[in-house]
């Protein structure tokens, strides 16, 4: 952020002063990721961004996402596409990969005619809690696992058509048309088509169920696949799956998994759904250090001094406070910077197990 400092004295806070607050609190987050491919350019760590760009160019290639260039159908209109650029953190939000991904526009998608269905589901914050209660009472293992570009996996139930992606060549027989009146053809589904989270669910759903696993219709994000008295739970987080098991079957579990989909082997499950887990011998601990370290700082509060109880004992009214009071009213009333506030409260107490 800029830190920029006014002194209260000779500042008028108004509702303009605190819009302009609030947009410097918004607009001047530090280390924001980058928004487009020139950005990237003009960055210290562009060769970091260029191998992760190439790396999600060779994965579309290698899943055979896209199929041949054509000249664009009469009547279709298809999809623009975007690279997204983020950088994968741990649980103590240290920077651990550089991940790029070429999405497409799933906005400018005509429902009944591009997609039908698009509902996908995952597990929640509640199921979540109950399993690592689970986890603890049996005294069994928990683990985390990543597949790698899991939407890339799933079929398409539609034909849907993309603009050409810089840096693709046209192929002999379409040379002799413009780029502007080409399309490819895709092949799977890609990231942010309005299906493609339906697409990758459905083909993991099919694949665990041909091993003997099952679902419940109330928690379809959950698979459960028992022999004799050793079981496996498989949670559904997108793309991040916790497995949890007897000794017996886990590992059984995870050769599964590894022969139909690239994975990522991550251990024991220690950061998922913004939770950090610390696996102790006499249980498990669960908290949020490191989100509530990046909303206080987002406010202005990482410098604070810690008090034991949140109640002020003791204050004396002057001049000095009273503006400093107004000056936080204002920024709280502000609907935009309020909003953002309430959400982070809520989301810390969401997981409280009291």
């Amino acid at each position: 952020m800029s830190r920029k400092v006014w002194n209260r004295d000779k500042t008028d806070v108004d509702d303009t002063f605190a819009y302009n607050v609030a947009l410097n609190v918004m607009e001047n987050e530090e280390d924001q990721e980058p928004k487009s491919v020139d950005e990237c350019m003009h960055r210290k760590d562009w060769p970091k961004w260029k191998d992760a760009m190439q790396t999600e160019l060779n994965s579309l290639t290698k899943r055979e996402v896209f199929g041949p260039v054509v000249r664009t159908p009469e009547g279709v209109k298809p999809v623009g596409y975007k690279w997204v650029f983020v950088r994968k953190r741990n649980e103590k939000n240290e920077k651990v990969r550089y991940k790029a991904r070429l999405v497409a526009q799933g906005f400018s998608q005509r429902p009944g005619i591009d997609y039908e269905e698009t509902y996908s589901p995952v597990v929640d914050a509640t199921t979540f809690r109950y399993l690592i209660s689970l986890v603890i009472q049996e005294g069994i293992d928990m683990r985390l696992m990543e597949v790698v570009t899991a939407y890339l996996y799933g079929s398409l139930d539609t034909d849907i058509y993309m603009k050409l992606p810089e840096g693709l060549k046209l192929p002999e027989t379409c040379k002799v048309n413009s780029r502007e009146h080409c399309s490819i053809k895709l092949n799977k589904s890609l990231y942010d088509l309005k299906q493609s989270g339906r697409m990758w669910y459905n083909r993991l759903s099919d694949y665990l169920l041909k091993e003997g696993y099952k679902n419940d219709s109330i928690c379809p994000c959950i698979f459960i696949k028992r022999y004799g008295p050793e079981y496996v739970i498989i949670a559904v987080y997108v793309d991040d799956l916790n497995i949890i098991g007897t000794p017996g079957e886990l590992p059984k579990a995870v050769e599964y998994l590894k022969k139909g989909f690239e994975m990522k082997d991550l251990g024991k499950t220690k950061f998922c759904l913004g939770l950090q887990i610390e696996h102790l011998k006499d249980g498990i601990l669960v908290h949020q250090e490191t989100y509530i370290e990046k909303v206080l700082k987002r406010f202005y509060m990482d410098k604070s001094h810690p008090l034991s109880t949140p109640m002020v004992v003791r204050r004396n009214e002057s001049e000095s406070t009273k503006g400093a009071d107004t000056l936080r009213e204002s920024i709280f009333d502000h609907p935009s910077l309020y909003c953002r506030y309430h959400v982070d409260v809520y989301f810390c107490f969401r997981f409280r197990y009291d």
